[in-house]
C-alpha cells in the first residue's frame, strides 16, 4: 500500500493553477517546465514552496514576485493547505492546515509498518550488485562501505516499488584465484612439516594458516598425495568455498544479505561468456590487431580500445564482465542494474557503458556507483590497511569493535563519492555525540513511554488527535511525514545517504517534544491530552522502526 503524498498533492495545486491561468489566457505560453515543489530551507517560508514564477520569468515577461501572486488567485482551496502566500523573489508558498497535520497521525497508524512505501518503481525488476570481492580474503573495510550503500538501497527500492534482486559476484575465475589456490596448498603443505613455498604473488594473510589447518582436519594428509594439478583443483575449491562461507557470515553479521551468488566461473560453463562475445562479433565491435581480440569501444565514444581475448587465448577481467552484463541485460532480462564498485573501478565505467551499448542494451539502464576509499581512525591516529601483507582490519574486527548498527549509520551518512573517516571513538561513545545513540536513544525512549502507558491501563487507541496544537507537537508530526517524500527522492537519485540524517532530524523532533510536553500525567485532568499524546508517541514508533529498518539498523527498547 502506497502512502498518500502531500507532495503530490501540493504539485497538482500548482498545476491546476497553471491549466486555469491558460485558458483565461492569462499564461499565453505552449509549454510549462515540469512543476517542482520542495521544502523550504526556512520553515518560517511554511511547508512547502514552488520557484515556478522564477523559471516562468523569462518567458513571460512578468516580474516573478507579480506573477506569483498571480498565480496564487487561481489556485484552489485545498483540506490540506491552510495558506499561500507569495514571497520573493518568486515564491509561491504553502503552509499546510494544522487540522490536517494532527490527522496524519491516524494515517500513519492506520499504514503501521509500510508507512513510508510509495509507487514509483511500478514493479520494475531492478538487480544491484555489489560487494562482489574476489573470495581471496576476508571483506575489510573498504568493502564494508559499498555493502551498506547497496543493502540499504535495495531496501529502499522495495519501498519504493521497485522490483529488487541483491547479487553477489563471486570473481572465481583468473589469475587472483589461482594465485590464491596457490598460497592455500603452500600453507596446507607447510602445516604438515613439507617444504612449500608461496606463489610469488600469493596471498600472505593469517586467515590462510586457518583455512589449511580447516582442510588438514576436514580431509588429512591426502593432498600430499597427488599431483600438483589435481592437488591445486581440489584444495582450491576447498579453499574457495570455505572463504565464501566466511564472506557470507561476515556480511550476514552487519544485516547484508544477497537473493543470489552468482559465480564468474559458471558464464564460461553455461555459455554466456561465448555468446556475449559473439554477440559483439556480429555486431561489427570485435577486432583482431597485435595477436588479441579488441573491444572497439572507441567508436562508442571510449578513449581507447580494449583487449578482450589475450595472445594466450586467455579472456581477460573485462571479458567476464561484458558476459556478466550479458547476463544480466540479454539473458535475465533485468530493466535495469546497478553495479556498486570500488574507487579502483573508477576508470572502468565508461568502457563497462560502451560494453553494455554494443550489446544492443540503453547504456542508461546500467548506472556505477563508485564507494571511495575508507580512513578509519582511533582518536587522531589512522588505523592503517593492507590486504596483501595480511594486516587489513575486516569488517569483522570492525563490527566487533563498534557493533552493526555504528557499522551501517556511519558509512551510510556520507555520499559513497566522497572519501571518508571512521571514527571508531565516536561510533562507541553513548552520548548524544554519538548519531546512533541519540537515535536508539529516541526509539528506547518511546518504548519505556508506551510501556508505562500500558502499565497504568492507558488505552490511547481513542485519543483526539486535534488536541495535538503544541508547536512541539506539531513540529514532530511534519518530521514524520517527511518519510515516503524522502524514501521516493532517494529511489530515484539513489542517494540513500539521506537517510540517517533525516533520522538525526527526527530524533531531534522527538526529544523536543518530550522536553516540551508532558505525555503520561497523574493528573486526571489531563487524560485526554495524555491519550493524544500517547497516540502521537505510537505513531512516531511506527515511522522510527521504518526509518531504521530501511537503514538495516535496530530500534532497542531499552538502552
Amino acid at each position: 500500500m502506497a502512502t498518500p503524498l502531500i507532495l503530490d498533492s501540493i504539485t497538482d495545486l500548482v498545476a491546476q493553477a497553471v491549466d486555469q491561468a491558460r485558458q483565461d489566457g492569462f499564461l499565453q505560453l505552449d509549454s510549462i517546465p515540469a512543476i517542482e515543489v520542495e521544502r523550504p530551507s526556512n520553515p518560517e517560508h511554511g511547508d512547502f514552496a514552488s520557484s515556478l514564477p522564477l523559471r516562468l520569468a523569462r518567458a513571460t515577461r512578468i516580474n516573478p514576485l507579480e506573477l506569483a501572486e498571480a498565480l496564487i488567485k487561481y489556485i484552489p482551496p485545498s483540506d490540506e493547505v491552510e495558506e499561500v502566500h507569495a514571497a520573493a523573489p518568486g515564491f509561491i508558498n504553502f503552509k499546510l492546515r494544522d487540522s490536517w497535520v494532527q490527522q496524519q497521525v491516524e494515517t500513519v497508524r492506520r499504514l503501521g509498518s509500510v508507512f513510508g512505501d510509495v509507487s514509483i518503481g511500478d514493479s520494475k525488476r531492478m538487480m544491484i550488485e555489489f560487494v562482489s570481492v574476489n573470495p581471496t580474503g576476508p571483506v575489510h573495510v573498504g568493502h564494508t562501505r559499498g555493502a551498506v550503500l547497496g543493502s540499504s538501497l535495495a531496501k529502499i527500492l522495495e519501498a519504493a516499488g521497485f522490483d529488487v534482486t541483491r547479487e553477489y559476484y563471486v570473481n572465481d575465475a583468473g589469475s587472483q584465484m589461482e594465485a590464491f589456490y596457490g598460497s592455500v596448498l603452500a600453507r596446507y603443505r607447510q602445516a604438515l612439516g613439507l617444504a612449500s613455498e608461496l606463489p610469488a604473488n600469493g596471498y600472505v594473510g593469517e586467515y590462510v594458516l586457518d583455512l589449511a589447518q580447516e582442510i588438514i582436519e576436514a580431509e588429512g594428509n591426502r593432498f600430499t598425495e597427488m599431483d600438483e594439478s589435481s592437488a591445486l583443483k581440489e584444495i582450491g575449491d576447498l579453499g574457495r568455498e570455505k572463504m565464501v562461507a566466511v564472506i557470507r557470515e561476515d556480511l550476514e553479521g552487519v544485516g547484508v544479505t544477497f537473493d543470489n551468488w552468482f559465480s564468474e566461473r559458471t558464464l564460461f560453463a553455461n555459455g554466456d561468456y561465448e555468446r556475449g562475445m559473439q554477440q559483439l562479433r556480429d555486431q561489427g565491435y570485435l577486432e583482431e590487431k597485435e595477436n588479441a581480440t579488441w573491444f572497439t569501444s572507441s567508436v562508442l565514444g571510449d578513449d581507447k580500445d580494449n583487449v578482450v581475448i589475450r595472445s594466450s587465448g586467455e579472456p581477460t577481467y573485462f571479458a567476464s564482465d561484458i558476459a556478466y552484463h550479458y547476463n544480466k541485460f540479454v539473458q535475465r532480462q533485468f530493466d535495469g542494474v546497478i553495479d556498486i564498485w570500488g574507487a579502483d573501478h573508477q576508470g572502468h565505467v565508461p568502457r563497462m557503458k560502451s560494453a553494455v551499448q554494443a550489446l544492443g542494451v540503453d547504456s542508461d539502464r546500467l548506472t556505477v556507483l563508485i564507494s571511495q576509499m575508507v580512513t578509519l581512525k582511533r582518536g587522531n591516529e589512522v588505523v592503517r590497511a593492507s590486504k596483501r601483507t595480511g594486516e587489513f582490519v575486516t569488517l569483522r574486527e570492525l563490527s566487533n569493535e563498534v557493533g552493526r548498527d555504528a557499522c551501517r549509520f556511519f558509512f551510510l551518512a556520507r555520499t559513497p563519492s566522497t572519501q571518508m573517516e571512521f571514527d571508531l571513538e565516536l561510533a562507541k561513545e553513548e552520548s548524544n555525540e554519538n548519531p546512533v545513540y541519540y537515535i536508539q536513544y529516541a526509539h528506547a525512549r518511546i518504548a519505556s513511554i508506551l510501556s508505562l502507558a500500558s502499565g497504568h491501563g492507558k488505552d490511547w487507541s481513542h485519543g483526539d488527535v486535534s488536541l495535538l496544537t503544541h508547536p512541539s507537537e506539531l513540529a514532530l508530526i511534519r518530521a514524520m511525514l517527511r518519510l515516503p517524500e524522502l524514501v521516493g527522492q532517494m529511489a530515484r537519485a539513489l542517494e540513500p545517504h539521506h537517510l540517517p540524517h533525516y533520522t538525526v532530524e527526527l530524533a531531534t523532533a522527538f526529544h523536543g517534544f518530550y522536553e516540551n510536553c508532558r505525555v503520561v500525567s497523574a493528573n486526571p485532568e489531563d487524560d485526554e491530552i495524555s491519550l493524544a499524546r500517547l497516540k502521537l508517541v505510537d505513531s512516531a514508533q511506527i515511522v522510527f522502526r521504518r526509518a531504521l529498518d530501511l537503514m538495516g539498523m535496530d530500534a532497542p527498547d531499552h538502552m
